[in-house]
């Protein structure tokens, strides 16, 4: 199973065809337009099961299932934080709650970013722990900047998530210290001297153990279709 996360920078219809020629069977498009939106290109292929959150429509959370995996929102999905959504994910002998995550949320005057990532681990505590649990997306973070986010920052998020069993794929798989990761997922304005690492995937202990392979994005091929290059985790079933 193929997991990944691209901040695709707006204008997903125009680019949605190099991002599936990495086959994924999740999908999670921050900064996605609204389904209404997407014209797909008749070679590629249709999602078993699309959902979409936001309030513009050409600027929100979009999450695609393929190769018969399937979503459906859970019920206690809190539309306060409005783009962390729970998700119950199935296929292939496969179940997993999936929390799409682009932390972005500027009605919020407690703190638009990684504070919302906080907040949901306090709102959802019971359902994140240590077994079937993926959250993933763009957490527009890093421990560089915790002294910006007070006690929701970066490092505490980290600390907490690890508390419950479920760790960040691309540190653990590349053993990766954070703050000072070797492969950056952001480029601010393109530009390849500004490099930042913003998009994570955390898996539960069962998961982690599963992992397969991280990718993350090449610039050079990335970078005429968005700020952000994908993060790829494959999981052996």
């Amino acid at each position: 199973m193929k997991i990944i996360t691209w901040n695709c920078n707006m204008a997903f219809r125009k680019k949605a065809e190099f991002i599936l020629a990495h086959t994924p069977e999740v999908l999670i498009i921050p900064e996605c337009e609204h389904p209404d939106k997407l014209k797909y290109n008749p070679a590629m292929p249709i999602p078993n099961d699309t959902l979409w959150f936001g309030s513009n429509k050409n600027k929100g959370l979009g999450i695609f299932s393929y190769n018969g995996f399937r979503l459906k929102l859970l019920k206690n999905h809190n539309p306060e934080l409005k783009m962390i959504i729970p998700i119950a994910v199935t296929g292939n002998d496969t179940k997993f709650t999936l929390y799409a995550i682009w932390a972005n949320n500027p009605d919020d005057p407690d703190g638009r970013y990684i504070e919302q990532v906080w907040k949901a681990i306090d709102h959802y505590d019971k359902k994140i722990r240590n077994k079937k649990t993926v959250l993933v997306g763009d957490f527009n973070s890093n421990t560089i900047w915790d002294r910006q986010h007070r006690i929701g920052n970066h490092s505490n998020v980290v600390k907490r998530l690890e508390e419950k069993g479920i760790f960040s794929c691309y540190h653990l798989h590349h053993k990766q210290v954070q703050g000072k990761e070797e492969h950056p997922t952001f480029y601010l304005y393109k530009h390849k001297n500004k490099p930042y690492h913003l998009d994570y995937c955390f898996a539960s202990t069962d998961m982690i153990d599963k992992i397969q392979s991280v990718e993350i994005g090449d610039y050079e091929f990335w970078k005429q279709y968005s700020d952000h290059v994908p993060v790829m985790v494959t999981f052996t079933s």
